[in-house]
């Protein structure tokens, strides 16, 4: 059997120019063959995101063996992952930290953050809840080589105690299980801003919601900077718009984009299920290497 009986190309629809496409007609599982598997990791390097709908049969435990295909599992630093599974993280929007409606790449407060994470939608509200990914290598691509000489050489201290209830809107629910579950362990990690994929090679902006400050330039002008790179990083021709429907998974590099969930949806029932890849320390333009400077439990 070849790849392309597998996922033929005509299964394959891409959703935006710079980023995403759905993959039709094919069933997930732990028991897909190799080739398989190796196309939707190419495709999912090509796209940076990949959707599929129609994945009902898929429960925690089926989940997480199509995800091991992918790679090592992991689970939260902070949240740790659901009774008896590997990676499986529950995000229920009826919780605290159920609703992330900030631009981020997960887990950039350390230093090895995830590669790839699989979700699955689990309960999903009448109308809203979509997610929007950004392509973040087309962002430092589509800057002007001035710019993109620039980002070469900045730094950001990223950490998991920045301002969130600043930038999203944040519930008590929401502050607290920030303040006592997600902040329990502070870690700090110095990124540069553009690292090198470690399978395609492309250049990619590591910013988001997690950026603390860069290195080296006072906080006004820090600002300014972030605010520069970050709206490339958004704007809308480098982005992509998922509206989910029971049982559809999104796998995305973690590398590559940023992410924003959609908090549009009121006090409807959201609930969606993560499972998390294990990534690699990103290495700058010039080699070096990312490096955590704090990881403090309280």
């Amino acid at each position: 059997m070849s790849i392309c009986d597998v996922i033929p190309s005509n299964a394959v629809v891409k959703r935006a120019a710079r980023i995403g496409a759905e993959v039709k007609n094919i069933k997930l599982s732990g028991d897909l063959p190799h080739h398989a598997i190796a196309e939707i990791k190419r495709l999912l390097l090509k796209h940076k995101v990949i959707f599929f709908r129609n994945q009902g049969h898929l429960d925690d435990a089926e989940q997480e063996r199509f995800a091991a295909r992918l790679g090592k599992l992991v689970p939260h630093p902070m949240l740790g992952a659901t009774k008896g599974m590997a990676s499986i993280l529950e995000l229920d929007s009826t919780r605290g930290g159920g609703r992330a409606d900030v631009w981020h790449a997960d887990g950039t407060f350390a230093d090895a953050y995830p590669k790839i994470l699989v979700l699955r939608a689990v309960i999903t509200p009448a109308f809203g809840g979509d997610t929007v990914w950004s392509n973040t290598a087309a962002a430092y691509y589509g800057l002007p080589p001035a710019l993109q000489r620039l980002a070469e050489d900045l730094w950001a201290v990223h950490s998991n105690v920045f301002d969130y209830p600043g930038i999203a809107r944040v519930r008590e629910v929401d502050k607290k299980h920030f303040d006592e579950v997600f902040t329990r362990t502070v870690f700090e990690t110095e990124h540069p801003v553009v690292r090198v994929h470690p399978e395609t090679g492309e250049r990619t902006l590591v910013l988001g919601a997690l950026v603390k400050h860069f290195v080296g330039i006072r906080k006004y002008d820090g600002q300014k900077l972030f605010d520069l790179f970050q709206s490339h990083i958004t704007a809308p021709e480098n982005t992509v718009r998922w509206n989910w429907l029971q049982g559809d998974i999104a796998i995305w590099d973690n590398r590559a984009t940023q992410h924003y969930a959609v908090n549009d949806y009121g006090d409807q029932h959201r609930v969606v299920h993560r499972a998390t890849i294990e990534g690699d320390v990103p290495v700058s333009v010039d080699g070096r290497s990312s490096v955590t400077r704090m990881k403090v439990t309280e």
